[in-house]
This record gives C-alpha cells, structure tokens and sequence, in this order.
C-alpha cells in the first residue's frame, strides 16, 4: 500500500520541488516535511499538528487534501498501535508469543493436575492399604554371638516404626536400623510399622542370642 508520505515525495519530485522550497513556502519546518514523507510520525509534534502538516502540504502540492488526511489518520492510528507493542515486535509475533504462553500455560496446569492426582491417589492407597515392610537383619531363626543385636529394614518414608514400644527413627527413603541388647535366650522380636491412618503391618523374627 502507498502511503501518504510516498505520494507527497513523488509528487514533490515531479514538480521538481525541494523540501527547502516547500518549507519556505509553507512554513513547515523541514524536518517535520521530512519525516512526513518516510512515514515516521514519532518525529511530528502532536497528531493536531501532524494533520495541519499533511493538509498543507497536500494544498501546496495541489493534491487532494481530504484523502491525504484519511490516508494520514489510517496509517498513523497503525503506526500508534504498533509503537505500544515492545520494540522489535509485530501483532503476528505478538500473536505467536501470546500463543506460546498460552502453550505453558496448559503445561503447567496439566503438570499441577498430575502432581495433585498423584498426591491423593497416594493418600487414597495410604488410608486403604496397610504400609509395606521387610526386615533385612536379621534372618529369621538366626543365632547371634553378642548381646548387640542389630535390626534393619525398610518400610515406607512416613511410616513410623516400632520395635516392642520403642520407636525407631526412619530415614527418607524408608529405611531405618537400630541396635538392641538383649540378654542370651531366644528372642521374638515384633517389628511393627504404622502410617499416618493407624494401618498396622508387622513382622515377627525369632532369633537365638548367645552369650
């Protein structure tokens, strides 16, 4: 599309005219016939004055000043439009960015939706379900040469772990150990796991300790 600043430079060269000449003619700054002609109204005072410029100047060129004027307030209420947007970008890559967010946006939610379904799916088990336990040390029907008997094993992280009524600490990722003394016999040993629903699973270990 031509544009107003375009018409008025053709038809300047064509009438073999200098902008010094119109400016004198005219008594518009030269600098501001300049900037009308490449279109870069940021340069013009203010939009009341922009329009007085173009007017005059499409009467000096004989040219027909109302079309010039629409042309004029066509192309700068496009330019202002543009002008808000952050240097550099366009309404199409405006549109691509908006898009792009929106795009996050949806990864993000669907991430939290996930995050959240897990979380009470394994609140839902943890109610339901008993908590899982294994005890590594020791073997079932084991005989130990030392008073100090060590127990280890593995249950879940936010179960709490009891062997008899002493309560054993249970590391983050569900294991825990602990060591006992116990005088020389045979021992049953009930190592008991608790989650935060009051579901009870247990494991009984006899063992023989020897003096």
């Amino acid at each position: 599309m031509i544009r107003v600043g375009q018409k008025f430079r053709e038809e300047r060269l064509r009438k073999n005219l200098s902008l010094l000449e119109i400016a004198d003619a005219t008594k518009i700054r030269e600098e501001f016939l300049d900037a009308i002609e490449k279109g870069e109204y940021q340069r013009l005072p203010s939009p009341s004055y922009a329009q007085g410029f173009v007017r005059s100047y499409a009467g000096f060129l004989e040219m027909d000043e109302k079309e010039s004027l629409a042309l004029f307030r066509r192309e700068f209420d496009e330019d202002r439009a543009i002008q808000v947007l952050p240097k550099g970008l366009t309404p199409e890559s405006e549109f691509l960015i908006k898009k792009r967010k929106l795009g996050r946006g949806a990864v993000l939610a669907l991430i939290v939706f996930t995050l959240i379904s897990l979380f009470l799916v394994f609140q839902y088990r943890a109610a339901i379900f008993n908590p899982p336990i294994s005890i590594s040390i020791p073997k079932e029907g084991e005989e130990i040469n030392s008073p100090d008997v060590l127990i280890k094993g593995k249950t879940d992280p936010n179960a709490t772990v009891f062997i008899g009524n002493e309560k054993i600490l249970v590391n983050d990722n569900g294991t825990f150990e602990k060591k006992l003394v116990f005088f020389p016999g045979e021992i049953s040993l009930e190592i008991k796991a608790v989650n935060r629903f009051g579901k009870t699973s247990s494991i009984v270990r006899k063992i023989t300790v020897r003096p």
